[in-house]
């Protein structure tokens, strides 16, 4: 079976085509990566004329897909797992589009483009919030009434398929208690007990939890009112100031690439450094917290673009929990190793590389045959 797998990112389009015979049994083979980035749907069709560039490399290559993978950030309060669409899963996901407004919508528009490109081809959705559908209540539960609970404003969680590559990549590798670090420009945490999480710090959409490149992380609600009173900003105007001016670029004023801030920090920019320093105590504090679920800590895992790239990073999220264990050696962590701390540490440090596709592609073939 061939499998295409589209990821659909508010501003970019990641695509990767897999056939049979990966190298671990059972698993496909990717056979190609296109990645489009700094998409502007405002423009006109940006995710399409992106998918559209992806679908005729895939021609010029022969590669005539037997199912399409779909990523989704949210599949709201109905759709849980990972499954085949079809006409109802495909109302359901217009439904969800609220709860991620700057991600679903576009992933709606590439789903549509792809099955009119490929109407012989199976579609799946895969979902982020899939991994954390076992929540205990404690995790789970949001501090609010039980009527808007019922109406499923509860946590969900995200980077679910960055946690279960991680999961299945790393095994017994990843000790009993494992806290699970994606950073890249969206940013979160998962607390695995025993290879199933129990936590994590994003919750009812992907805009809370840790500072992130333009998100806010979590806020004292009172901010958000504050806006709206004092401020006169309207329900839009403070979404877009909480997820797309704020985090590492709003308090910086200049970027919300860690690379161009830690160039800036060392340069002396002040903001710069500040907005590092949030980022890396905020990340720090979320780890701390998420190890009261798991009653310890054997393992941090570091992944994607800033965990997998930013060796400053990491050592500074290890040096504020030192009093848990956490320690990197320096050069290993330099070299971005695939584990970072000293031998015999009381916590195992490690950098590993995500890869989504491969987990839709799985799922793709499971659900397909």
């Amino acid at each position: 079976m061939k499998v295409l797998c589209l990821n659909a990112g508010s501003s970019s389009l990641k695509a990767a085509g897999f056939v049979p015979g990966g190298a671990a049994e059972d698993d496909p083979a990717r056979v190609f990566t296109h990645h489009v980035e700094r998409i502007d749907d405002a423009s006109g069709g940006g995710h399409l004329s992106a998918l559209a560039t992806v679908a005729d490399a895939c021609a010029d290559d022969g590669f005539a897909p037997d199912a399409v993978a779909h990523r989704f950030v949210h599949g709201g309060a109905h759709l849980l797992e990972h499954c085949l669409i079809d006409d109802a899963v495909r109302r359901e996901l217009d439904a969800a589009s609220a709860w991620a407004p700057n991600h679903t919508p576009a992933a709606l528009g590439v789903l549509d483009a792809a099955s009119a490109r490929y109407p012989d081809a199976i579609a799946v959705a895969c979902f982020d919030t899939a991994f954390h559908r076992h929540l205990p209540p404690v995790a789970r539960r949001l501090p609010i009434p039980d009527a808007y609970d019922a109406a499923g404003v509860h946590r969900y969680g995200f980077h679910g398929l960055s946690y279960e590559h991680l999961v299945h990549r790393l095994g017994a590798r990843l000790g009993r208690r494992a806290v699970l670090a994606h950073l890249g420009s969206g940013a979160s945490l998962a607390a695995v007990l025993d290879g199933v999480g129990v936590d994590t710090t994003m919750g009812l959409t992907p805009s809370g939890g840790l500072v992130m490149g333009t998100r806010t992380g979590d806020l004292d609600p009172g901010v958000l009112l504050y806006l709206q009173r004092a401020g006169r900003l309207s329900v839009d105007e403070v979404e877009h100031v909480v997820d797309h001016l704020s985090g590492l670029l709003g308090v910086s004023g200049r970027s919300a690439d860690v690379r161009d801030l830690l160039a800036a920090r060392d340069q002396g920019d002040a903001d710069a450094g500040l907005a590092l320093d949030l980022f890396v105590s905020s990340a720090a504090r979320h780890v701390a917290a998420l190890t009261t679920a798991l009653g310890g800590l054997d393992t941090l895992v570091f992944t994607a673009g800033v965990g997998e790239h930013a060796a400053p990073v990491r050592a500074g999220i290890a040096a504020r929990l030192s009093h848990l264990g956490v320690t990197v050696d320096p050069v290993a962590n330099d070299a971005h190793a695939p584990v970072v701390s000293p031998t015999g540490a009381a916590v195992t440090v490690r950098v590993e590389p995500t890869d989504e596709e491969l987990v839709m592609a799985r799922h793709a073939r499971r659900l397909a045959t």
